[in-house]
Formats: C-alpha cells, sequence, structure tokens
C-alpha cells in the first residue's frame, strides 16, 4: 500500500491545481473545526496537516509522515478525549461506518464534531461517478449495516454512495441510532473544478489559475444548485452537549 500513497504524494508535489481543488475542501473542513484535539482518520500522504492545527494523522496503513495507525472502527483514544474527528475521502472506504459513529460517540467531548468530505451522488454527478470513476457507487447499500471487521480487506474496497445515503435517505435512521449525534449540516458543493482537475491523476483539463476562478464562481451558485449537480458532500456531526 505503501506504493500508492508515494504516488499520490509525487502527484501531489508536481500538480499545482490538484493542490488548489483540495486547498478548497481543506479549508472547509478547518473552518468548521471546535477549538481542541482533532483526529483525522485516512490520513493517506498526510497534506491535511497544513490547514488543521493540532492534528493527529491517522491511517489503518503505515507510513512514515502519519502520527498513529488506527482502524476507524476501533480507536484508541480515551472517552471524551477528542473535539474533532476529521475524514476527506474516508467514510465510503470503510466498511462498517456505525462502528466508526459508536466510536466517535464515545471518544468526543460534548460539542465535539465529526467533519467529512466525501463523494456527493446528485443528479448532476452520478453519471460521472458510475462511469469515469473507478469506485463503485451502490444506492441499495444500508450505510449503517453493522458486523465484525474483516481485517484481511482491501483498504481501498468502498462505496461512494454511502455518505449521501447517510444525509438523506438514512438520515432518521442514523438520528435514532445514534441519538449523542446529529447531523448538523450538509453542504453539496464542487461542479467543474474537481473532476475538469483529474484528481490524482497525471492530467487535468484546467490549469491552476483557472481553477482559482472556477472555484470562486462555484461558490456563489453551490447554495442554489449544489444539491442537484454537486460532485462534494460535506457534513458535520456533531456531539450533543450535556
Amino acid at each position: 500500500m505503501s506504493e500508492v500513497l508515494d504516488g499520490y504524494r509525487s502527484v501531489w508535489e508536481r500538480k499545482p491545481v490538484l493542490r488548489t481543488v483540495y486547498g478548497d475542501i481543506f479549508d472547509r473542513i478547518a473552518s468548521r473545526a471546535v477549538p481542541g484535539m482533532t483526529l483525522e482518520i485516512g490520513g493517506g500522504i498526510g497534506n491535511l496537516k497544513e490547514r488543521v492545527g493540532d492534528l493527529i494523522s491517522s491511517d489503518i496503513q503505515f507510513a512514515p509522515w502519519l502520527d498513529l495507525v488506527a482502524d476507524a472502527q476501533k480507536l484508541p483514544f480515551a472517552d471524551g478525549a477528542l473535539s474533532n474527528i476529521v475524514m476527506l475521502d474516508v467514510l465510503h472506504h470503510i466498511e462498517f461506518p456505525a462502528l466508526l459513529f459508536r466510536e466517535a460517540s464515545r471518544v468526543l467531548r460534548p460539542g465535539g464534531r465529526i467533519i467529512m468530505a466525501e463523494p456527493g451522488i446528485t443528479f448532476g454527478s452520478k453519471l460521472f461517478y458510475r462511469l469515469l470513476h473507478h469506485e463503485p457507487v451502490q444506492m441499495d447499500a444500508d450505510p449503517l449495516l453493522e458486523g465484525a471487521p474483516d481485517r484481511t480487506r482491501n483498504p481501498y474496497d468502498s462505496n461512494q454512495a454511502i455518505p449521501t445515503l447517510l444525509a438523506t435517505t438514512y438520515r432518521e435512521q442514523f438520528h435514532s441510532r445514534f441519538p449523542n449525534l446529529r447531523i448538523s449540516e450538509t453542504q453539496w458543493f464542487s461542479f467543474v473544478a474537481y473532476p475538469f482537475s483529474g484528481g490524482f491523476r497525471p492530467w487535468s483539463l484546467m490549469s491552476e489559475p483557472m481553477a482559482r476562478v472556477v472555484l470562486w464562481l462555484e461558490k456563489h451558485i453551490e447554495g442554489a444548485l449544489g444539491r442537484h449537480f454537486g460532485f462534494r458532500l460535506l457534513t458535520v456531526v456533531e456531539k450533543r452537549s450535556l
């Protein structure tokens, strides 16, 4: 797996348009974090530390730039130890997200937050994610299914529909299952900047200066069009105060 992360880091370092597009996502995550210790789950290539202070970067696989190796479904923290849990493109890779939320309910302090930026499945993005992206979109899945994690499972296995299902179809079930947690914000955003950047592929259909202009324009229309055409979904979950 380290070869995969090394490849991602190489693309990151030589592709300024990628850093610009993801920088926008980092800023959205950082602006919603509350003061205190933050745990990043799925730290990957470790670049979220550029935006979020007091951050412990973790992943299920080892990398020398990470602080911790841990499974999100069983977190090595005491009750109430964390102020935030942040994730970027991670929830849709977790085998049993319900186990993560059970752990988050335990390790977050009252008022703490889970902040997740994930693929958003909308009318405008669905065809792209189904046909032009390698990860599956299974809208009939249950995002709150529980079970015993498979320790031999490939950590890159995924279902891109999970975050959208959680924020929409299964929202009320989520609140019933986890009464100490509530989804306080869902923000649908990103239209052409994300797919046109090429992501972590070597190509891009736009320059870095063009990406800055496109991101600026997108922020002015995401409130009206994001739910129908957005490619990204930011979800904030808060632990209820005592």
